[in-house]
């Protein structure tokens, strides 16, 4: 991150410069697990069908869908990871599905299962999860692990906006996640929320009220901004191949990051700034670049345009009191 006083180096706080920062230049990468757990809003537990935009396997590395042992899955992910990308230490991240929809007991055991696989290289936990699925006693378990990693606590923030997590089939309130952040106000967990821009119906505005939203909540250190895209499989797909809907391209929504950003407040860690699916699932909009591409495309942009994330909050915090 940028040092007191001085703007980031990328115009935002970026996830791999605090990494490094954090951890004294050492090469830091997640493993996805996939813990073989479901979610609410598919078993019955909240509903049928899954939000309209899911397609659980387009967020979901080959890998760890093609093995069913945790242990499997995370040697070879750390084995990949070291080979591509020199890595040092690791992150594991349960992200597929809802990774506390289980009892406490069981949340344990794959918690620590998965820690227990090379220990010395692990400095961090991060657990995708949704606000409806989070309670007291799940919070005290992850908040176990922060004594002696980086824990992070990511939930699908989505859209602020009821109304249209109402048309999402989302099963999970805004409201929901409210009451959640206000249990973990003074929390050691890393607390994530997890955006998409660009859902039927929402504006311009609509869409950087998220800004105002998130700064609210100063326990919020990281988001994932992400764009909304149709995947095969999801319902969304279905409605969008029967009546095609506006979605951003490329240029559009480095345009749109370009207004975001500056709003948004300065301490926040931005872990992602878009969203990527398999090429053999992404039904639209296909930027037809591949992520690293795209990643400094949009970068590029913010340097030329001297963009400054936070540039703006102040007067956003002032029209909030």
């Amino acid at each position: 991150m940028g040092s007191p006083g001085h703007p980031p180096s990328k115009g935002y706080n970026s996830y791999g410069v605090y990494l490094r920062e954090k951890f004294a230049g050492q090469r830091v990468f997640k493993v996805i697990v996939d813990a073989g757990l479901s979610c609410p809003n598919r078993d019955g537990s909240k509903g049928y069908g899954g939000c309209t935009y899911c397609n659980v396997d387009a967020f979901t590395p080959l890998l760890p869908r093609s093995l069913s042992a945790i242990r499997a899955q995370i040697e070879q992910g750390m084995a990949r990871a070291r080979d591509n990308y020199a890595a040092e230490k690791f992150i594991i991240y349960f992200q597929p599905n809802t990774n506390t929809h289980a009892p406490v007991a069981t949340l344990r055991a794959l918690y620590d299962e998965a820690l227990a696989i090379c220990p010395q290289d692990v400095v961090g936990l991060a657990v995708g999860t949704r606000a409806d699925c989070l309670d007291p006693e799940k919070i005290s378990l992850l908040e176990s692990y922060a004594r002696h990693l980086m824990v992070d606590l990511e939930m699908g923030m989505e859209s602020i906006h009821e109304a249209t997590l109402l048309k999402l089939n989302r099963g999970c309130t805004h409201h929901d996640l409210v009451t959640i952040l206000g249990l973990l106000e003074n929390s050691p967990l890393n607390i994530c929320v997890h955006t998409v821009f660009g859902f039927p119906g929402e504006t311009r505005e609509m869409l950087l009220a998220y800004a105002r939203e998130i700064n609210r909540f100063p326990q919020i250190k990281f988001v994932k901004l992400h764009h909304l895209h149709v995947v095969a499989g999801s319902i969304m797909a279905a409605h969008y191949q029967r009546a095609p809907f506006k979605l951003f391209e490329l240029d559009e929504y480095t345009d749109f990051l370009c207004e975001f950003l500056p709003l948004l407040r300065p301490d926040i860690v931005v872990q992602r700034l878009f969203g990527i699916a398999d090429w053999d699932l992404l039904i639209a909009p296909n930027w037809g670049m591949k992520k690293v591409r795209i990643q400094t495309h949009i970068d590029q942009a913010i340097l030329r345009r001297g963009i400054v994330q936070g540039s703006e909050w102040s007067s956003v915090r002032v029209t909030n009191t």
